[in-house]
């Protein structure tokens, strides 16, 4: 069963992330609020909860999973960026956007898209998931929390505790969150290219809505 770790929201107890970020270390799940919905973590070197993660929402390997970072110095590790494409995310970062960039070799394939080599990648602007990075003491991969069949993302960590307690080490309760998951936007191409609108107004980006 998971364990509950309920935390403040804009200062969260270090003691209780540095034992989530050791429960991603030896292999589970934890769900953990962010600043457009909840969603479920792991560690990135971890081939079998890779696989657990795509379990929980129903995803096959053609889904992205998202890798969330702490800085743009960490996005450059994992993803081909170039100047146009750095100064477009240093405007966008930290926020509730997705970017589809050319993953590096530093991205397992479990990670990427199969076919095009590509990897989502996100700064996410929430003080709690923030530290659940800096606790894991690297980037996480990560998928927003929407139940299989359904289309709206799980923003109640008590819910999520009763739902998903059994498949997850544990549920960080930071409060609600809101009900949008994030905009993606495509960087892979000659201009940024919005596949999915959701939380985060795109004209502040320069973008047409």
């Amino acid at each position: 069963m998971a364990q509950l770790f309920v935390v403040h929201p804009e200062n969260p107890q270090s003691r209780l992330l540095r034992q989530a970020g050791e429960l991603l270390a030896q292999g589970g799940l934890v769900a953990v609020p962010t600043d457009s919905s909840y969603a479920v973590v792991a560690r990135l070197d971890d081939k079998a909860a890779a696989e657990a993660l795509r379990r929980i929402r129903g995803l096959d390997e053609r889904h992205h999973l998202t890798l969330l970072c702490r800085d743009l110095s960490e996005i450059s590790h994992f993803a081909r960026v170039d100047n146009k494409q750095y100064r477009f995310l240093k405007m966008a970062t930290p926020g509730p956007w997705t970017f589809i960039l050319e993953a590096t070799r530093e991205v397992p394939r479990r990670v990427s898209h199969p076919s095009r080599k590509t990897i989502g990648i996100r700064v996410p602007d929430h003080r709690v998931t923030l530290s659940l990075i800096e606790a894991a003491g690297s980037p996480l991969m990560s998928t927003t929390l929407i139940p299989e069949d359904e289309s709206m993302p799980l923003n109640d960590a008590q819910d999520i505790f009763q739902r998903y307690g059994n498949q997850l080490a544990a549920v960080i309760d930071g409060g609600a969150c809101t009900l949008a998951p994030t905009t993606v936007i495509d960087l892979t191409g000659p201009a940024p290219d919005v596949v999915r609108h959701g939380q985060g107004d795109v004209a502040v980006l320069g973008l047409a809505t």
